[in-house]
């Protein structure tokens, strides 16, 4: 039976194989070669876009390491000539001064009012200081006194040398008598100690001279404090200028003050005004003594006033980093005043030139301040610059650049260092308005 079965499975296989052949017949060559070449339809497709990809990088590539940007080109210019620079300033009196009684009394008379224009030693106000005069005719008295008490020791100066004259004589006339018996000695020596006697009292006489001389001497002193202070009572003007302030009226009582209290004007001198000004450290060493100022009011736009520097601190503020100047302005016409806001403008020289250009041409990156400047190959050189001052639309480089120079406006953000440039056919190289 074991035999038998696999016979029998075999013939069981080999009829079905002979029903399947005859119930799925071979497909045809034509199915096969559709597949096929649909088959190689998809995969040429596939290779061909990515032969267009790779053809479109290849050629990106190339443009980007080829591309030359067209751009437009500046001349960097070389200045020169002096730094204009307009600051802010004010303009004081020349003179200032308050005043102030030195005598107590009374306003007498008041000769001047605000703004009256006065010389020097014109009258402004008398005071009635009838205390001060007894005082100064009671001093005057007593310097007759003490006059007449020098005169009094002189007097008795002239008695004691007499005086020691006489004991002179007399004690010689005793010594000679005693000499030759017709006198005591006793006699003779009180003769003798009476020209001591004379004698410390010529000293004494000389002295009481010399102490009445003293008193004079004070009393002199005195009257001459006393007739300074009668003298105040005619405040007049110290300087040529104009009356500001007016703060007393005839009648008013005023006390002998020592500055702290209320003046009664206050004079200004204008014929030349100072105009203060606080010059920034960046031109502050080449502002000297001499240098021309021209003054405008904005209130006056036509007007010019041209002035000398004439005095400055030397020494910068520590706070602000500014040179305090001040600019001397001849104003004989008066048109200036004290206290007005004013522009000065300065023509400072240069220490040395400097290069100015557009800020539009500036580089920021990663490696610091640049400017791209281009050569005779048209082939760009990246530039380190510092910035000395800022103009808003153009800069003052402090190094980098010599002058005249052609750079970049505007340079492309992937423009480096040896990149060529085309520039543009329609732009004109410009000079940089770069005016302060």
């Amino acid at each position: 039976m074991s035999e038998a079965n696999p016979r029998a499975e075999t013939g069981l296989h080999s009829h079905a194989s002979t029903v399947d052949v005859e119930h799925y017949p071979m497909p045809s060559r034509k199915i096969f070669l559709i597949v096929f070449l649909a088959a190689g339809g998809v995969l040429a497709y596939g290779a061909y876009g990515h032969w267009q990809r790779y053809s479109a990088s290849v050629e990106a590539q190339e443009k980007t390491v080829n591309f030359v940007p067209k751009v437009q080109v500046y001349k960097a210019q070389l200045h020169e000539e002096p730094i204009e620079l307009t600051l802010p300033g004010q303009t004081v009196a020349f003179n200032m001064a308050a005043i102030y009684a030195r005598a107590t009394g009374y306003i007498a008379e008041r000769h001047v009012d605000i703004g009256s224009r006065v010389k020097t030693g014109d009258l402004l106000v008398r005071i009635s200081a009838p205390d001060l005069d007894r005082q100064f005719d009671q001093a005057k008295a007593q310097l007759k006194q003490v006059e007449a008490a020098l005169a009094q020791a002189q007097a008795q100066v002239v008695q004691a040398e007499a005086n020691v004259r006489l004991a002179d004589v007399t004690y010689y006339r005793a010594d000679t008598l005693s000499k030759r018996g017709y006198q005591t000695m006793q006699v003779r020596d009180n003769q003798q100690a009476n020209v001591s006697v004379q004698q410390a009292a010529l000293e004494t006489a000389h002295a009481g001279v010399k102490l009445a001389q003293a008193n004079v001497d004070a009393q002199k002193a005195t009257v001459e404090r006393l007739r300074t202070l009668t003298e105040f009572e005619r405040v007049v003007a110290p300087f040529d200028g104009i009356i500001t302030t007016r703060n007393v009226e005839v009648g008013d009582l005023v006390n002998a003050d020592n500055g702290t209290g209320t003046p009664m004007f206050s004079i200004n001198r204008d014929d030349v005004l100072r105009v203060a000004v606080n010059v920034p450290q960046s031109v502050a060493i080449g502002v000297e003594d001499g240098l021309n100022a021209r003054v405008s009011v904005p209130q006056m736009p036509e007007k010019v006033f041209i002035g000398k520097v004439a005095r400055s601190s030397v020494a910068l503020t520590s706070s602000a980093r500014t040179l305090s100047t001040e600019v001397d302005v001849p104003n004989k016409d008066g048109l200036l005043r004290p206290g007005l806001f004013v522009d000065v403008t300065f023509s400072v020289p240069r220490t040395r030139p400097n290069v100015v250009v557009p800020s539009e041409a500036l580089i920021f990156n990663q490696h610091g301040l640049q400017v791209a400047v281009v050569g005779e190959d048209n082939r760009v050189s990246l530039k380190q610059v510092t910035i000395y001052r800022d103009f808003g639309r153009t800069v003052e480089l402090n190094d980098g650049l010599t002058g005249h120079e052609k750079i970049v406006l505007n340079p492309p953000a992937l423009l480096m260092d040896g990149s060529r440039v085309e520039i543009e056919s329609d732009g004109v190289e410009k000079q940089a308005s770069a005016t302060p």
